[in-house]
């Protein structure tokens, strides 16, 4: 049977194994993630972006850092309850110390990321609901990591997952996003279980190249220093979404 994504309990979402094994250090490929998408952030200018989305943003505090270098505030949507309440004391009660990393890595690549974390995080809103539900042309900004390859095992979800993800940002907004590449369902810590489904560039490209201009994907290895999750590596992206007919003339 193909899981989908509301076949999932994601109020389960098991927070402490899974940053245990992937973020209570800075990793090689999320150091190559960061810098990607510094040197995207580096071309937007210092808060020029009003409003800005992590899109799915999980337990996973390092965007939010990155984003708060051009951005003004930032909503970190999320769905599953664990995941929410995790994200709501790092904003309130200040980033874990493994995030220090992080945070220095952030600022060294772009020094307008604030120079504390709290300060970063000061620009976030944390928000519980379903990505799927965010209006059109909401943001200026969509980042996303993990999401649309990690939400479910059919592939028809995942182009609606990317599709929805382009589209709550403005015509003309910016995109960038990190995805596993040939991701097959998963495991975290002893037994709980999780979905995905194989993409690669090509899919990447395939999926947003209706929806964008100036589309930018690549590519890194994977990691022998994470978990094997059964992955070939990450595919990285940025865009711009696509301008109504007429907009550039």
């Amino acid at each position: 049977m193909t899981i989908r994504n509301d076949d999932v309990d994601w109020d389960g979402w098991p927070v402490e194994d899974y940053l245990t094994e992937n973020y209570r250090q800075l990793h090689p490929c999320d150091a190559a993630v960061i810098a990607h998408h510094a040197a995207y952030y580096r071309t937007l200018p210092e808060g020029g972006l009003e409003r800005a989305v992590e899109f799915g943003a999980g337990p996973n505090v390092y965007p939010l850092l990155l984003a708060a270098a051009v951005s003004d505030r930032i909503d970190a949507v999320e769905a599953g309850a664990a995941n929410v309440a995790y994200l709501r004391r790092q904003s309130t009660a200040g980033a874990d110390d493994s995030w220090r990393p992080f945070h220095a890595l952030c600022r060294r690549l772009d020094p307008r990321v604030p120079a504390t974390p709290r300060g970063a995080l000061a620009r976030v809103r944390v928000v519980h609901g379903d990505v799927r539900a965010l209006p059109s042309g909401r943001y200026d900004l969509a980042s996303m990591h993990f999401v649309a390859e990690g939400a479910s095992e059919d592939f028809d979800e995942f182009a609606a997952f990317c599709g929805h993800f382009a589209r709550c940002v403005v015509p003309g907004g910016h995109l960038v996003a990190a995805f596993m590449e040939n991701l097959p369902s998963y495991r975290i810590g002893a037994d709980s279980h999780w979905p995905a489904c194989p993409v690669d560039p090509e899919r990447v490209s395939r999926v947003f190249a209706p929806l964008t201009e100036e589309l930018a994907v690549t590519r890194i290895d994977a990691d022998p220093t994470l978990p094997d999750y059964g992955d070939t590596g990450m595919v990285l992206l940025t865009a711009r979404t696509r301008s109504r007919p007429g907009r550039d003339g």
